[in-house]
């Protein structure tokens, strides 16, 4: 199984990185050298990276908190680095260079045109990278795993959206969130947007890629986890969870417009609103998904 330690820290590491190297912390003005590969070699690199039929993706990671975060979190293999010739110099470009020295990844300086042609998203912020696929953790075993606290996951059933599957990402990492739960098809995986727009959450949280989600949601509640769906039309609201968020949760997310499936909606043991107290009926799933697990986290935080 896929494991995302974490005891990983984002500071720690970068303070040993430099403890480590003996070297010391780079003037953001000072010029770096950057090892250029040979032309032909770099071509011969920039074809678009092959990505399993319906895995995770997010072998090319673009922007520079994203290859930032791809390079400290060490989770998979980093094979190169773009970066423009015209970049400005900044104190995440120079973490940028230091770690891909550090962990031996080639550092190519290519025309900002040539990054852009070969980004798929927008606003490349003039770096990109190219890794390994992300790998799956299997839902099986993060069941049967043993453990002291009661597990927060988070399902998306349908969300087609990049930017809002980035950002439902980004607030899974913020909330310790376990894993989040995504079908293997009719639905947005790991792009460059979604990686981006986590903000490299992808590079720190567990995500199983189930064949089916209602069958998914049948294997928890077998497991002893409540399932609480998202709904607008449910009668009782998440502020109303109260002790059941000290039990294991999955948090089960709609698509945009269209909300839950149906099969998935049944399998829930809780239906839960956001109360809506203005003249709009409902949030992006993103922010959707960012009040209802930190309701969760502080119910269980609560009279701790």
């Amino acid at each position: 199984m896929s494991k995302n330690p974490k005891s990983n820290k984002r500071t720690g590491r970068a303070n040993n990185r430099y403890a480590k190297t003996g070297s010391k912390p780079r003037n953001p003005n000072s010029p770096k050298h950057i090892n250029v590969a040979s032309r032909s070699n770099r071509y011969a690199s920039s074809n678009r990276p092959s990505q399993k039929e319906h895995g995770l993706g997010g072998e090319q990671i673009e922007g520079r908190q994203a290859v930032r975060e791809l390079l400290l979190g060490q989770r998979r293999r980093v094979r190169e680095i773009w970066i423009a010739t015209d970049i400005e110099p900044s104190p995440v470009i120079d973490d940028i260079l230091d770690l891909a020295r550090d962990q031996r990844v080639q550092v190519m300086s290519v025309s900002r045109r040539e990054i852009e042609r070969e980004a798929r998203s927008e606003a490349p912020q003039g770096v990109l990278a190219k890794a390994d696929a992300i790998d799956e953790t299997l839902l099986a075993d993060l069941l049967a795993e043993s453990r002291d606290t009661p597990l927060l996951l988070v399902a998306i059933d349908g969300v087609t959206d990049p930017g809002n599957l980035g950002a439902i990402l980004r607030c899974c990492d913020g909330a310790g969130v376990d894993a989040v739960i995504l079908p293997r098809h009719r639905a947005v995986h790991v792009t460059p947007t979604v990686a981006k727009s986590s903000a490299g959450a992808i590079e720190y949280l567990n995500m199983c890629v189930v064949g089916g989600l209602p069958s998914a949601l049948a294997e928890m509640k077998q497991a002893g986890v409540f399932i609480v769906g998202l709904d607008d039309a449910a009668e009782k609201n998440i502020f109303d969870i109260g002790e059941t968020a000290k039990e294991s949760i999955c948090l089960v997310l709609g698509a945009e417009g269209a909300g839950m499936s149906r099969l998935a909606r049944e399998r829930c043991d809780l239906l839960v609103n956001i109360p809506m107290l203005g003249s709009l009926s409902s949030l992006n799933v993103s922010v959707a998904a960012a009040l209802a697990t930190y309701e969760i986290v502080r119910s269980r935080t609560r009279n701790k």
